[in-house]
């Protein structure tokens, strides 16, 4: 089960603090009393969906950490989400590594909700992909969740998901899934035209990917199909396009720009 407190997400803060502060934060210990103490806010520069705000509870270990805004909050620019009260010294040292992780996470899930905003009200789902930073995948599922999506797999150890070079390898479509039957787990299959999509219907397979198909073939997909199987469409899917795809009536859109290219949002840490 995904949840912010992972083993990987603590690693990898582990990681990020070990790489930004190394031997010592040597300008904060300059400037700083040691005894200073201080609160500081996180707020937003521009309007944002939320997402990451456990982490730093997990990154200010030591302070005292208050979370005003639940994730998934739509914030206006300025609207403080969270603030960290202790040593003066700690809040500096830890505000860049802190911020890097929401922005990415807040970037994840902002662009997120836009692509759901986009498809609402066909009976769609949005769906993820596995096209994520290394070493956050944890971290950018659970922002698109944030974001008002739906996570497919989480790699490739918890779903049987054949694709063209699968398909290739193993000499052909049936034989591919024949191979895969033995795993006893439910197979998706991604097809790259009419005459895979049917042989993946005559295999039985109860959920086919699209790959790369426009919007008319989508639609003459979905009515071939007649709900024999679930349909999926992936590949150049963008914000300007994705609205097309969802009512040609397909049931799932799988978007790899959601966690590959969500430009980071624009974060601020103030300190009183």
């Amino acid at each position: 089960m995904l949840h912010w407190d992972h083993p990987q997400v603590r690693e990898l803060i582990r990681l990020a603090v070990a790489e930004d502060v190394g031997a010592g934060d040597v300008t904060t210990e300059a400037c700083v009393p040691v005894d200073s103490q201080s609160v500081g806010y996180f707020l937003p520069k521009q309007d944002l969906t939320l997402a990451g705000t456990e982490l730093l509870r997990i990154i200010f270990q030591e302070e005292t950490v208050e979370i005003l805004e639940d994730d998934g909050t739509r914030l206006c620019a300025g609207q403080v989400f969270a603030k960290v009260a202790g040593a003066t010294r700690r809040l500096l040292t830890m505000e860049r590594t802190a911020l890097n992780f929401l922005q990415r996470a807040c970037g994840v899930a902002t662009l997120t909700s836009r692509f759901v905003e986009a498809i609402e009200g066909t009976g769609c789902t949005l769906l993820d992909t596995r096209k994520t930073s290394p070493g956050m995948r944890v971290i950018n599922k659970l922002s698109v969740r944030a974001g008002g999506g739906t996570n497919h797999r989480l790699g490739l150890f918890d779903a049987v998901l054949i694709k063209n070079n699968h398909v290739d390898a193993a000499g052909g479509l049936t034989q591919a899934v024949e191979n895969c039957r033995p795993t006893g787990r439910a197979i998706e299959v991604e097809v790259r035209d009419r005459a895979e999509l049917d042989e993946a219907l005559r295999c039985g397979i109860r959920h086919v990917l699209l790959d790369n198909f426009s919007p008319q073939q989508v639609a003459e997909a979905v009515e071939h199909v007649a709900g024999r199987a679930k349909l999926e469409v992936s590949g150049n899917v963008g914000l300007a396009t994705i609205r097309g795809y969802a009512e040609a009536g397909v049931d799932y859109i799988s978007v790899g720009a959601l966690t590959h290219s969500a430009p980071a949002a624009d974060i601020s840490f103030r300190l009183e």
